[in-house]
């Protein structure tokens, strides 16, 4: 069994790569692999029609390829009703993120407006506490002025009273001021 093995692989029957020969090798030749070839088919295919064969094969062939269209129409249509919800849907949620964007937007202008008059009225509020507070303060200012003159006038008119009055002159306007208080006491029995 080796030697015939060997003999197929032996390399002195093969023509070298690059070379033209003549291949004197009968089992290596196509006449004799067809004719094996035939002969299987001849021996193991009795009482079978090749031509029935051969349209069983190609009705199976087609029949598959029938049945891969089929379900490959009904996975387009699967595919298409999905597809179509799909859209559907994203027209939904577009529909809602645009709602979204504008109540989004239009709070976005209430919380401005809302902020700026909140600040608006903080600021009012802050220049009615400043003019107020520096109205207390002309006006403390004003008192103090106003105390320090006149403790100044009557400094000054004490000083003049003191300087000026004598004894006599004392007594002369304890007297009449004695007088105007009798005079009003009768009045007023």
């Amino acid at each position: 069994m080796k030697n015939l093995i060997d003999s197929f692989v032996y390399s002195g029957h093969w023509p070298s790569a690059g070379s033209f020969g003549f291949n004197t090798d009968i089992l290596a030749t196509n006449p004799i692999n067809l004719s094996v070839v035939l002969g299987v088919l001849i021996y193991f295919g009795k009482g079978v029609c090749a031509s029935c064969l051969l349209n069983d094969l190609l009705d199976n062939r087609k029949q598959r390829i029938l049945n891969t269209i089929r379900n490959s129409e009904e996975l387009r249509k699967g595919v298409v009703e999905q597809l179509e919800r799909a859209r559907t849907r994203l027209r939904k949620v577009e529909i809602e993120a645009d709602e979204y964007r504008m109540n989004g937007y239009s709070e976005i202008e209430r919380e401005k407006v809302n902020l700026i008059n909140a600040t608006s009225d903080s600021l009012e509020q802050l220049e009615n506490y400043k003019n107020e507070t520096l109205h207390f303060e002309q006006e403390k200012a004003i008192n103090q002025v106003r105390q320090r003159v006149f403790q100044q006038a009557l400094q000054g008119a004490l000083g003049t009273l003191t300087s000026c009055l004598n004894s006599e002159l004392h007594f002369r306007m304890i007297r009449a001021n004695i007088r105007i208080l009798g005079a009003m006491q009768k009045i007023t029995d």
